[in-house]
């Protein structure tokens, strides 16, 4: 296991992203800072879900979800997600100033079953222009006002 998750940092933490290519960022109280690029995350385990947007159509998102990236960024989850844990929280930055935040538990498999995910796909192709490269993706809300465009940064902290 420790063999697996120094050779997934290797592949997305330690080389800082180029001016160009779109990066997501994981910090704040994690183990292992993350920069994920576009190539990076394209080489994770793909999910699928469904999303209704607000044109009320429902449409098909692929990514990763969101607790795998947070265990690749060593976020508490699963069984040490309980007492002072339950407090913290991920904010989700996105490139036009827009902010989103979800207690880790609502993200949590061990809590919820809906999966949500940050995609890079729509309908099998790109994110439109000006709404990817990445978007969060969360499923069974009544509005998708959660479901945020251009996301840059996740940050993981405890409430106060």
């Amino acid at each position: 296991m420790k063999v697996y998750l120094i050779a997934l940092l290797a592949c997305f933490s330690l080389h800082q992203a180029s001016a160009q290519e779109a990066s997501l960022s994981v910090t704040g109280e994690v183990t292992h800072p993350l920069q994920l690029t576009a190539a990076g995350l394209s080489k994770m385990k793909r999910t699928t879900v469904a999303l209704k947007d607000r044109d009320g159509k429902e449409h098909k998102y692929t990514g990763v979800t969101i607790p795998e990236i947070l265990d690749l960024a060593g976020v508490t989850t699963g069984k040490q997600l309980r007492g002072e844990n339950l407090t913290k929280y991920m904010l989700v930055k996105c490139a036009d100033g827009y902010e989103v935040l979800f207690s880790l538990a609502e993200l949590d498999t061990s809590f919820t079953d809906r999966t949500a995910i940050l995609a890079d796909q729509l309908e099998g192709g790109p994110l439109p222009a000006g709404k990817g490269p990445f978007r969060l993706v969360v499923p069974g809300e009544k509005k998708p006002a959660r479901s945020s465009f251009q996301v840059t940064e996740f940050i993981i902290r405890f409430a106060k």
